[in-house]
């Protein structure tokens, strides 16, 4: 078995942050299976294997600011996110107190329009996708008056107007999920390591 590159966590007996998984306003996909499961369910067992304690997403926003602890949110549409990566954000999180995205390259060609008018292409070397997971420091989960927007790229851009965000390149199983047809395109992509319970 080959060492995951994302693995660079030390061992420890306490898990270091809380985790949500968001499932608001993704209709039913979240619960599309993969390797057999519910993308939902594989989402919550990689906060698990990161040492992320998961809580209940109705949990009010003044009991997680209660624990004083780093926040991972974590989409169920990123559901192949591999644990190692996620753990990876928690510490880059606690080591530089800024919010650490993970985000993919974009592939597809870009163009600007104005007006209905098709113009010039966009450099993509500037452009990410948020994929998953967003650690929110404890500092900053403190500050914030509410939890964060369900929506990733939104919450991004929010979180970008007052903290420093950082992005980490996640790898490519941690490709979002917009159809049954890209959950079939995830599982042949992690047919090697399928996340079976």
């Amino acid at each position: 078995m080959t060492q995951d590159p994302y693995d660079v966590r030390d061992p420890y007996d306490d898990p270091q942050a809380l985790g949500l998984v968001l499932d608001q306003g993704r209709g039913s996909l979240p619960f599309a299976l993969i390797h057999g499961e519910a993308l939902v369910a594989c989402a919550a067992w990689a906060l698990g294997d990161a040492d992320v304690r998961l809580v209940d997403a109705d949990l009010d926003w003044e009991s997680i600011q209660l624990n004083e602890a780093p926040l991972v949110l974590h989409d169920p549409l990123c559901p192949m996110t591999p644990a190692s990566f996620i753990a990876t954000c928690v510490s880059q999180a606690l080591a530089t107190g800024a919010v650490v995205v993970g985000a993919r390259p974009v592939t597809d060609t870009v163009k600007h329009v104005e007006d209905s008018v098709v113009g010039a292409t966009v450099d993509r070397e500037a452009l990410r996708v948020v994929c998953s997971p967003i650690v929110l420091p404890a500092e900053v989960v403190a500050s914030l008056p509410g939890p964060p927007d369900p929506d990733f790229a939104r919450a991004v851009s929010s979180l970008a107007v007052d903290h420093e965000v950082t992005f980490l390149e996640a790898p490519p199983e941690a490709r979002r999920v917009a159809s049954a047809d890209d959950v079939a395109v995830l599982e042949a992509l992690t047919a090697e390591r399928p996340r079976i319970r």
